[in-house]
């Protein structure tokens, strides 16, 4: 099996999904075990030989910094904090984003200014190679003092408590270490506070996103252009000279993959009756290319993010520097997933604008899409689906970022909500799977009535694909399941 060795070297995103996506096993290279284990020997000798207070290595957390812990209870401090922190509420979240939570925490410790032992990590690559994937819950982090909540249930079966999900089997923490022949992770000062502190809900959530939303814009490209040739549109607003005049970057390569999925298109190249085209099949290169530029500069943020160590205090061994500051906070993140969210939600409202207009009558093609409508309804309804769905992606795209609320006793004043930016943007990506799936049943449906006329060979390949999966549909019939094998279409579509 593939191995990734856990180094200092940067990773992308494209790097964590093809560990992902491959089975990769991880392993601690002998770097990160030299750094980790540098960075542990400083903090235990520091606490040998000094009484001066460090937070949350020998004082209370949060608000109650200024209470200071005797030396026989530093790892009884860290136990604790992870049995009190674990205050996660509503679903647990899908084990796809746990075992990537676990990869960036695993990450983020092996740069060596965490102070956490080698058998703390090499416990959550175990965790990871065995796919003992912790309950982790939906609600609980402010994403300011890093995802405490969630961190806290990821990291419970490290002391034998919580739940984990092994083997499709749901376990006490306590029975994984019996069947595993584990003993329970001890707990050594700092520990507690560096598996909480950290920011690796929010990042895994936002890596997720970032692949998907990636994947997502291919496809509306994709879909977009089999709608082009089936509202009988226009090649004219994709011409290069266009958008070299407007240099935004996503714009000019959203055009020319527009054009290129269109070469050869008979349809394409039939004489026009209009003379423009509705903003939804014109403005495609502006809109979508909006979104790619966003794509662009939220990888920025999270490929900066997933490279560094968010964990409260910092260690300099080197420097003989422990320095407590805010590199936990979310902020960067949150504001990175409310513009994330709200990119990828354009790509599902300009969708389903193409598929009304797609049904509306126009051009030639029948109401709804049915060669006898009336007694026949079409595709009429599903149109009103992808603007609940859209409606609802309007309300999920409100800003987490604007609020703040107050908490830890005022000692943590100000919160970044980027945790629920992270689940929203989550929510919204899902949706326009379904807004994109609608459009796509709805555009092979059209191009159907254009016959005998062709659109390109790779569009072509693309209806022949999805008539696999869903059959052109010649009068009425439940289209809830049509809708469904639609959606998984696309999201297993290659990319």
């Amino acid at each position: 099996m593939k191995e990734h060795a856990i180094s200092t070297a940067p990773l992308s995103i494209q790097q964590i999904e093809s560990i992902i996506s491959s089975g990769a096993t991880l392993v601690l290279s002998q770097e990160a075990k030299d750094k980790i284990q540098a960075c542990r020997n400083y903090l235990d000798q520091k606490i040998k030989t000094s009484d001066e207070p460090v937070y949350g290595i020998n004082t209370g957390f949060g608000s109650l910094y200024k209470e200071s812990i005797s030396k026989n209870e530093l790892e009884t401090l860290q136990n604790n904090i992870i049995k009190s922190h674990a205050c996660g509420a509503g679903s647990p979240i899908p084990s796809a984003i746990v075992k990537l939570i676990l990869l960036l925490k695993i990450q983020s410790l092996s740069y060596g200014h965490s102070g956490v032992q080698v058998a703390t990590i090499q416990r959550l690559i175990k965790f990871y190679n065995n796919n003992v994937l912790p309950v982790v819950y939906e609600y609980g982090s402010l994403g300011a003092s890093g995802d405490l909540a969630p961190l806290a249930h990821l990291c419970l079966p490290l002391i034998g408590e919580g739940q984990v999900n092994y083997k499709g089997k749901l376990m006490p923490g306590s029975e994984l270490h019996s069947r595993m022949g584990w003993p329970p992770i001890e707990l050594q000062a700092k520990e507690g506070l560096a598996l909480l502190n950290g920011t690796q809900f929010m990042a895994a959530f936002g890596v997720w996103n970032l692949i998907e939303a990636k994947k997502q814009l291919k496809l509306a490209n994709l879909i977009g252009a089999l709608a082009i040739d089936a509202f009988d549109g226009r090649i004219e607003p994709f011409h290069p000279k266009v958008h070299a005049i407007r240099p935004h970057p996503g714009q000019a390569e959203v055009s020319e993959q527009i054009k290129e999925l269109l070469a050869g298109s008979e349809l394409i190249n039939q004489p026009k009756k209009h003379v423009q085209d509705p903003y939804s099949f014109r403005c495609i290169p502006q809109v979508h290319g909006a979104t790619s530029d966003a794509i662009n500069y939220v990888e920025q943020v999270f490929t900066r993010e997933i490279n560094g160590v968010t964990d409260n205090p910092n260690v300099f061994p080197e420097d003989d520097l422990i320095i407590s500051a805010g590199n936990f906070h979310g902020q960067p993140l949150a504001l990175a997933l409310d513009f994330l969210a709200l990119s990828v939600a354009e790509l599902g409202s300009i969708s389903e604008r193409r598929t009304f207009q797609l049904i509306s009558g126009s051009r030639e093609l029948p109401n709804y899409l049915v060669a006898n409508p009336g007694i026949n309804s079409g595709l009429m309804i599903p149109q009103y689906t992808a603007a609940s769905i859209v409606s609802q992606n309007k309300n999920l795209c409100h800003p987490a970022t604007a609020d703040s609320i107050v908490s830890s006793n005022g000692q943590e004043d100000h919160v970044s909500m980027g945790a629920n930016a992270a689940t929203k943007a989550h929510k919204v990506i899902n949706n326009v799977y379904e807004i994109l799936a609608i459009e796509l049943i709805t555009a092979s449906q059209a191009i159907e009535f254009r016959r005998p006329l062709k659109t390109s060979k790779v569009l072509e390949a693309l209806v022949s694909n999805f008539r696999k999966v869903v059959p052109f549909i010649k009068q009425d019939r439940i289209l809830h399941t049509d809708m469904e094998n639609a959606t998984q279409f696309l999201k297993s579509y290659p990319h």
